[in-house]
């Protein structure tokens, strides 16, 4: 039979964006469509280019008469993603409202998406998933992560505001208090706590110490655990605990092949479903992101494009230009100056990226 082509435009390649096929364990014919973000360097965040490429891979694969599932993915083991790229925001984005606010409609498109595809689609969490790589996150199906990765928003300690979905989605996920404080205070939390607020499906244990699997050592491990042996809050370590930890995660090797088996078994219980009634149901639970997504997107657009003349302006180029000890703006003179008057301009930003820009300097030198 000669199939009709339903897709918009010809299949296109986009740097930083792997659209990949992988064959059902038992059934060949079928697949999965792996769409993963390829910039390790970066932490995995995305570049316009890579925002282009989720969203024609996620309709690519809604297509694909073939696959079971989408599973989307970063490169490497540190980071699934990190959100948005820092130097393109820093360098390009800065001070250029008009140009954010059309990027922006590229990222709510891509957002829009992951939450149209007509696969269900498994978040595979091989690292760091912050930022705007939460907010893509939480628009998929499913999280499936290892115990070393870390959840967390970056908006207003860098400049902007997670209303890329977490202010939306995150109150769904864990109730309107635990929202608040991730939103607000952007703290990163461990992939347990996460899993025990509710934000990921499936965890397994990555890290390998003479040859065994064992639990992320940087987690308080004396707590009460849930009948998966899940520690019930997942906080990290602190004082000497937390240095003991830190060396005996030093010491040991990650090993992801645990999230791919569970990835895979997922895969396998989704694919022994009937499709209608399973597309069906995924579409139902997505209503309530959706209703939700669709009522703020387009003026939390708005508001994120303005936002670039001012502290988003300042937050991102802070982090682009500091060094590693200091790569955030002077909160509390920006308050201080606030309350005296002083009006947004480069001078203002220059003083508020004065000790990120002394911090990226040494940091040149050393």
């Amino acid at each position: 039979m000669e199939f009709k082509n339903h897709d918009l435009v010809p299949h296109q390649e986009f740097e930083g964006i792997l659209y990949e096929k992988k064959p059902l364990a038992q059934e060949p014919e079928l697949h999965t469509v792996w769409i993963t973000l390829n910039n390790p360097g970066q932490l995995n965040s995305y570049t316009t280019d890579m925002v282009k490429g989720v969203i024609l891979g996620m309709r690519r694969a809604s297509q694909d008469r073939a696959c079971v599932a989408v599973v989307f993915t970063g490169a490497g083991d540190r980071a699934f993603c990190t959100g948005g790229n820092t130097a393109e925001y820093a360098e390009y984005y800065a001070g250029r409202p008009e140009e954010y606010s059309a990027y922006m409609r590229l990222f709510n498109d891509m957002v829009s998406a992951i939450l149209m595809c007509d696969k269900p689609v498994i978040c595979r969490v091989n690292g760091m998933r912050i930022g705007g790589g939460q907010e893509i996150g939480m628009a998929c199906d499913f999280t499936v992560a290892h115990d070393l990765a870390l959840f967390g928003q970056a908006g207003p300690r860098h400049g902007s505001a997670p209303d890329g979905g977490s202010t939306d989605f995150l109150p769904l996920f864990i109730g309107i208090e635990a929202a608040m404080e991730s939103c607000t205070l952007c703290d990163h939390w461990s992939a347990h706590k996460a899993t025990n607020l509710g934000l990921v499906t499936r965890l397994v244990p990555s890290l390998k110490i003479d040859g065994k699997f064992v639990i992320n050592p940087m987690i308080e491990s004396t707590r009460e655990r849930d009948a998966f042996g899940n520690v019930v809050f997942g906080e990290f370590l602190t004082g000497e605990a937390r240095e003991a930890g830190k060396a005996k995660l030093k010491s040991g090797t990650v090993d992801l092949s645990k999230l791919d088996e569970a990835v895979d078994e997922l895969v396998g219980k989704l694919s022994n479903t009937f499709p209608g009634c399973l597309s069906k149901t995924i579409s139902s639970v997505r209503k309530h992101k959706l209703a939700h997504w669709d009522a703020n997107k387009e003026t939390n657009r708005a508001w994120l494009g303005l936002n670039m003349m001012t502290e988003a302006r300042t937050g991102f180029r802070a982090f682009n230009e500091g060094g590693r000890a200091c790569r955030e703006a002077d909160f509390l003179l920006l308050r201080k100056r606030i309350a005296e008057g002083a009006k947004w301009g480069t001078e203002l930003v220059d003083e508020l990226l004065a000790d990120a820009q002394a911090a990226g300097k040494a940091t040149v030198k050393s």
